[in-house]
């Protein structure tokens, strides 16, 4: 009898040991980062190389190198399809052995990926793509949406210019899942705010000729012509409603989501006088400047970060202060992201925040105005605060999410 006892001590002492072997050999101080984004086309400016190396950035910022971490980045181009940028991102987690997946413009791929990213229990930091969607009815437990999101953009832009007089709309919209959900989340800003929707066009993704769409829209006589688009899609439909004539004729254009790389590519003259809504400017503070010096020194092209690129540094940021708080890298996705939920945010770029049990990352949101020519004092100098929207003012209430999470 005691010889059995002692072997079943024995035994489950092995048994102790081995699992505890196991769960060391699981953590460790390695991580991999997929900087997913399209790379050459429409969103290259937004995200793209940009924000692979704001991922570089939060890297040699973190301080884990230095700890004996070993991270590295890899980047990847989706090309916009959300075929594409699933199996880049199954590749990425099979193969290559991808912790953790940031940026991703285009909101059918960020859908798609990140249902790929749940299954294979990774970390999804979204910066790039706007679907309210992603935090409300496809919400994931190892997603973060962080940057901004379509529900930002419509109680921004399209509540404070109902608001301003802008009472009727007509919709110009990208033909694709950001479209559709900029164009629904603004529609019920406007109704909210006593206004009313006249009628709304979609259009293919990359457009390059806007008349057939902008006649369409001037013949509405809507006060407010609501681009529903992005990149540059929203610069050529800019520019060629001031050649049509529409703002002289006294309709105004809403760029529901812009960046600044798109004023800087439509130019202050024609620019001059939009509203958007942003949840980052270069030129905020004296860490915002300090960043975007850094930034744009590195930067090919010498542009300054959009606020995607900017967010992908901001959420890589509080991911390393999570690892480094979990004492290593345990791999598991869902769980890195629960403990990233617990933490409150800081960083230099987007200042203090949270983020919410659905996955919504919280801060600030800031109404802009385009300047006019005469009142920019150089390069890049294109934005003037109209007003800050609070926090808990930008995002959507967590008592209307739709997120199952939330009914756990």
């Amino acid at each position: 009898m005691k010889n059995k006892s002692s072997a079943l001590l024995l035994g489950t002492a092995f048994v102790l040991a081995t699992a505890a072997l196991a769960s060391a050999q699981s953590t460790d101080k390695t991580v991999k980062i997929g900087s997913l984004s399209d790379q050459s086309g429409l969103y290259a400016d937004v995200g793209g190389p940009g924000s692979t190396l704001a991922a570089q950035m939060a890297v040699e910022d973190s301080g884990l190198t230095a700890k004996g971490w070993k991270i590295d980045v890899i980047s990847g181009d989706h090309q916009n399809k959300p075929d594409i940028g699933s199996n880049i991102a199954r590749q990425w987690f099979d193969v290559d052995k991808v912790d953790v997946v940031v940026d991703t413009p285009n909101s059918g791929v960020a859908l798609a990926v990140s249902n790929i990213i749940k299954e294979k229990n990774g970390v999804f930091l979204n910066s790039g793509a706007g679907s309210s969607d992603l935090t409300n009815a496809q919400c994931s437990p190892n997603t973060i949406h962080w940057t901004y999101d379509t529900y930002m953009l419509a109680h921004g832009t399209g509540s404070a210019l109902t608001k301003a007089g802008g009472d009727s709309w007509f919709f110009l919209t990208a033909d694709y899942a950001f479209g559709a959900a900029l164009e629904r989340d603004t529609t019920a800003a406007v109704n909210a705010g006593g206004g009313k929707v006249l009628g709304g066009v979609k259009h293919p993704l990359n457009t390059s000729d806007f008349s057939s769409f902008l006649l369409q829209a001037q013949a509405s006589k809507a006060k407010v012509i609501g681009l529903a688009n992005a990149g540059g899609d929203t610069s050529n439909a800019i520019k060629q409603a001031a050649e049509f004539g529409i703002i002289a004729g006294g309709q105004k254009l809403a760029g529901l989501l812009m960046f600044i790389t798109d004023v800087h590519a439509i130019g202050l003259p024609v620019a001059q006088g939009l509203n958007f809504t942003e949840t980052f400017y270069w030129d905020a503070n004296e860490q915002t400047r300090a960043f975007s010096k850094r930034f744009q020194d590195r930067m090919r092209n010498k542009q300054v970060p959009t606020m995607s690129q900017a967010g992908v540094y901001s959420a890589l940021t509080h991911y390393f202060k999570t690892l480094d708080a979990m004492g290593g890298n345990s791999h598991d996705g869902a769980k890195i992201v629960a403990k990233m939920k617990e933490m409150p945010t800081d960083d230099p770029l987007f200042g203090k925040g949270s983020i919410q049990p659905n996955g919504r990352k919280i801060h600030p949101a800031y109404l802009f105005e385009v300047k006019k020519p005469a009142e920019s004092k150089g390069p890049w100098d294109y934005y003037k605060l109209v007003a800050t929207i609070p926090a808990e003012e930008a995002f959507t209430p967590l008592a209307k999410s739709t997120c199952p999470l939330l009914k756990k």
